[in-house]
């Protein structure tokens, strides 16, 4: 690892490669890192042509041209602009590293204090599974032999508790309390740990995993860790949405999505036989109950039953389509 030397000249190059060292020995994910890296390149690209290459180049006025820019994109394939969530976050992440540049003493003046970042706005989960649609895809696991009882295990585990991939990724053997049933999330989101109940089905089938199919996949370097590869490493956060893209594609039902909708069907469904909110925060691991407060939009099944038994047009029986009645004497 390079040493953690703080530039002196001002070189925006020189100054991003010590902030992403920052960020690291920080204690952030490699996959945060790898995301501010990302963002940072695409500014670096879009600033590229105008040949400022200081961080006193980067201004307020600079900022808004690089909103506009941002605005004003439409992707080259299928001319589509960026979602608001993606612009904010790309201006976000420019700003946070000229305020960490301040606050090290890379640069004299705090000069994106004062840049505004437009509205989060407001979007709700595209989909949500029903419950007859997560058994539809726990089943096509079935054919998949003992790499389909891993797939099934995990599927089961997303289900039951909706941590992120992330997270699960990262659970070790010592992280299952099949006993208690009983998961322990080491150094969630924010680096916090908690501990989320799992249902006693996905214990078991982490229990048929780890007699018929961990023994066969793990090496030397596997260590301690849960889910596994065919190469014996801990599965990768982008292999486990392909996994699960798979199944719902497999399950033919219709929808588009991976390891988050399962995320959002278990905030969903609590929500819809009675959970509390903070009870369902608390098992996300959301930092703000706001957060939560989403699916309190998506879980609609109560509203829908009071809506059936109050308003006037869902009480009335169905009637007849007046465009489709023929009139008398109509052949």
């Amino acid at each position: 690892m390079q040493p953690l030397i703080k530039p002196d000249n001002g070189d925006i190059d020189d100054c991003i490669r010590y902030y992403l060292q920052l960020c690291l020995a920080k204690g952030q994910s490699s996959e945060t890192v790898a995301s501010k890296q990302n963002g940072l390149s695409l500014f670096m690209r879009w600033l590229t042509p105008s040949g400022d290459r200081q961080l006193s180049d980067i201004t307020l006025d600079m900022m808004d041209r690089y909103q506009l820019y941002l605005h004003s994109y439409r992707h080259p394939v299928h001319g589509r602009p960026l979602s608001r969530g993606t612009q904010r976050n790309r201006l976000t992440v420019v700003k946070v590293f000229m305020h960490s540049m301040y606050i090290k003493g890379c640069m004299e003046h705090p000069t994106l204090e004062r840049f505004e970042l437009p509205s989060p706005g407001y979007r709700l989960p595209k989909a949500v599974f029903s419950e007859p649609e997560i058994e539809a895809m726990l089943k096509q696991t079935l054919v998949y032999g003992e790499l389909g009882v891993r797939d099934r295990a995990i599927l089961e585990t997303y289900y039951a508790t909706g941590i992120r991939r992330g997270e699960l990724s990262r659970l070790t053997l010592d992280d299952v309390d099949h006993v208690g049933h009983v998961l322990r999330v080491e150094q969630g989101k924010g680096n916090k740990d908690r501990f989320v109940p799992i249902a006693p089905r996905a214990c078991d089938w982490i229990t048929s995993y780890l007699q018929s199919t961990r023994p066969r996949l793990a090496a030397v370097h596997s260590g301690r860790m849960l889910f596994l590869d065919s190469t014996g490493y801990a599965i990768k956060p982008r292999r486990l949405s392909a996994l699960a893209a798979k199944y719902v594609r497999l399950a033919g039902i219709g929808k588009r999505g991976a390891c988050n909708l399962y995320r959002h069907t278990t905030a969903t469904l609590m929500l819809e036989y009675g959970a509390d909110i903070r009870h369902v925060q608390e098992m996300l691991g959301h930092a703000s109950i706001s957060t939560t407060q989403v699916y309190t939009h998506v879980a609609i099944g109560k509203l829908k039953d009071v809506y059936a038994k109050t308003h006037p047009a869902a009480r009335g029986k169905p009637g007849k389509n007046p465009q489709l009645t023929k009139p008398q004497g109509a052949r």
